[in-house]
């Protein structure tokens, strides 16, 4: 593991911090990758019709996914891809289809809770509302309200004395947000204004996917800057390195292979969706590549079995509160690089061939890097890297960076680990 890190790239993590403000949903951060691909010279494709096989970036949307990919001139049938893998959806408080309700003279929104929320991080905090209407011709439109119109009020110590010896809170019962006052709860009040902010009529729209999203943005913290602090870190971060790592791939030249970058969505509920990575979205976008250059069912297997993908997502940074949660060998550090996840259970798919290839990426770049494994008393999360390994045939490394206060409303990572990510992705992925 090398330890000659270079200095984190300012550029590179301003860039992140306004990203990540600007995607409050699912929606808005394909939508803002999709715009930096087009700007980079890659061309959106309709998944109905026909596709060529000619050289040169491109790549396609379906709903809060978005994959794709840089065919380098002269590529054959059979070249394999090179992958990063990561996901668009962050755990948070999402619109029920009857969303108008209040009592006793507060107006409120009915939310379900979305993936593992760490729901005590959404008290007293300034909500906005983002997400997707879907018009009554098919269309869509992005709405996002990013200024304090929601909260969801914690009960004060004077009636609950044993809040700090344990807080306990209802999902149903204490997770629904006030936006204000009103004896009179009339249905169809919070599409009406939601459809007024995205300036469409009301009448128009015929179902939504809105959620909330802390209106704080993100910021450097620390007597030196050298950490950031803000929301849906996991997984955005691997997003926005992936989208960088892409362009730079495809502008700087031809690479081996051709790289990709496949974005999903409802990684924090199991995957199971025709935007996920159980579903067979990634899978008929690269049969579709080898078979639009004139390939056949042999040159889909050799490409296959020449792939590599690099599932990027968040890991734990070991905690200086609860260092006892952690593996005692394993302490992976803000700004001490991209952490290599390993599990022998196949909660991650990495195994020592896979260490192989992130470690060569890493030496390549410059990079430093970390490992990080579960204590064996603690249950291991996973990610859509065994899920891609196991759908595919495809080799799959599980890494990301290390961060604090995961699935909080607002995470912590180190300042400069957003570019050393991308950086090692890069380096991958050429």
């Amino acid at each position: 593991m090398t330890s000659s890190a270079p200095r984190f790239d300012r550029g590179h993590t301003d860039d992140l911090m306004a990203f990540l403000a600007e995607s409050p949903s699912p929606y808005h951060a394909v939508a803002n990758a999709a715009d930096r691909l087009e700007k980079a010279g890659f061309r959106q494709l309709d998944e109905t019709a026909a596709w060529d096989g000619a050289a040169g970036g491109a790549f396609i949307v379906r709903g809060g996914a978005l994959i794709a990919w840089y065919v380098p001139e002269g590529a054959e049938a059979h070249t394999p891809f090179r992958i990063v893998g990561a996901h668009t959806d962050s755990p948070n408080l999402r619109v029920k289809p009857r969303p108008d309700m209040g009592a006793h003279g507060w107006r409120q929104v009915a939310v379900e809770t979305y993936g593992g929320t760490l729901l005590n991080t959404w008290l007293d905090r300034d909500l906005g509302l983002s997400g997707r209407l879907t018009l009554r011709d098919g269309g869509h439109r992005l709405v996002n309200v990013d200024r304090p119109l929601l909260r969801v009020p914690q009960l004060a110590i004077h009636l609950d004395r044993a809040a700090n010896d344990g807080l306990k809170l209802d999902r149903q019962r204490h997770m629904q947000p006030i936006w204000g006052l009103g004896k009179n709860v009339r249905e169809g009040d919070l599409i009406d204004f939601v459809a007024g902010e995205a300036e469409v009529d009301a009448g128009e729209v015929a179902g939504w996917d809105l959620m909330v999203h802390s209106v704080e943005p993100p910021a450097y913290l620390g007597r030196d800057r050298e950490l950031v602090a803000g929301p849906r870190m996991d997984n955005l971060v691997s997003v926005h390195a992936g989208v960088a790592a892409l362009t730079a791939v495809a502008t700087a030249g031809k690479p081996a292979y051709i790289p990709v970058l496949a974005a999903f969505d409802h990684e924090e509920n199991g995957s199971e969706a025709d935007t996920g990575a159980q579903g067979p979205l990634l899978g008929t976008v690269l049969e579709r590549s080898v078979y639009a250059r004139g390939g056949g069912y042999e040159d889909r297997a050799r490409a296959f079995a020449g792939t590599v993908c690099l599932s990027s997502d968040t890991g734990h940074a070991v905690h200086p509160n609860y260092a006892e949660r952690h593996d005692p060998t394993h302490h992976p550090r803000a700004n001490g690089g991209p952490i290599l996840k390993v599990n022998v259970n196949q909660r991650y798919a990495t195994d020592g061939g896979g260490r192989a290839v992130f470690a060569a990426a890493c030496e390549r770049a410059g990079v430093p890097w970390q490992t990080f494994v579960s204590h064996n008393d603690m249950p291991c999360g996973t990610t859509i890297g065994p899920i891609t390994a196991a759908r595919h045939g495809i080799r799959t490394v599980d890494i990301g960076i290390a961060i604090l206060s995961m699935h909080s409303a607002r995470e912590l990572c180190g300042a400069d680990d957003p570019h050393l990510l991308a950086s090692a992705v890069a380096a991958f992925l050429g």
